[in-house]
């Protein structure tokens, strides 16, 4: 069963940031969230190459190595560091009403600048802002199929020596792959073999921080090595 939410509260930090056309490199453990203001951002998020412009807007996941620079000699970004985890859905759609998005971009830039003048607008720019980036929430014709995703967690715990794959877990949720693929983007914040991954991971550290060996946990997860468990775990 998944295990509570003992996470601290969610930590914001907005602030308006200047790049250069000098190359930058580096991942962190929180949520970044950049809007175009002025300029070109070029970004490329593992793998994933994009412009961030005015009226543009990315998600960065923790732990995504993402290289940038300006297009040009400069850009400007308002950028949004935050742990709230209800960006994890954010984070592979372009926000549902990007006219808006930027439109809030601009007046919390404008607030920044005069923070003592602006501080009840800046409290609530980090919720602003996903407010603007999230869909509406569907109407009641268009309920879809619920997934349990604690009980697919425990089925897939107990299945490690299998080869699973996004198909298993499609016909486990009575969808199809293309539909559950596409609600693990959207309900867990990540592709459905990601999701996969970083559950077994999980296991493996619970079982490692209860004191099994590692050789051991290796097997009970299935990873195809100790070693190849090690690294997954350092990384």
């Amino acid at each position: 069963m998944r295990a509570p939410d003992l996470s601290p509260p969610a930590h914001h930090e907005l602030v308006l940031r200047d790049y250069s056309d000098s190359h930058g490199s580096h991942a962190h453990d929180h949520f970044q969230v950049l809007v175009g203001l002025q300029g070109v951002l070029e970004i490329e998020v593992e793998g994933r190459g994009a412009g961030i412009g005015p009226g543009q807007a990315q998600v960065v996941a923790p732990g995504d190595r993402h290289d940038f620079r300006a297009r040009g000699s400069h850009s400007r970004c308002l950028v949004l560091d935050t742990t709230q985890a209800a960006w994890a859905r954010c984070a592979e759609r372009a926000p549902a009403d990007a006219p808006q998005l930027h439109a809030l971009a601009r007046y919390l830039a404008h607030c920044i600048a005069q923070p003592q003048a602006s501080a009840l607008a800046l409290l609530h720019g980090p919720a602003l802002l996903l407010e603007a980036w999230r869909p509406a929430p569907p109407s009641a014709g268009s309920r879809r199929r619920r997934i349990d995703w604690a009980l697919l967690a425990e089925w897939a715990r107990t299945r490690w020596h299998e080869p699973l794959s996004v198909a298993d877990l499609a016909e486990v949720a009575c969808l199809s792959g293309s539909q559950f693929a596409q609600r693990c983007r959207e309900e867990q914040g990540m592709g459905a073999m990601q999701w996969l991954r970083a559950l077994r991971l999980a296991h493996a550290r619970e079982l490692r921080l209860g004191g099994m060996s590692v050789a051991q946990t290796a097997r009970r997860t299935g990873y195809r090595s100790p070693s190849a468990l090690t690294a997954a775990l350092r990384r």
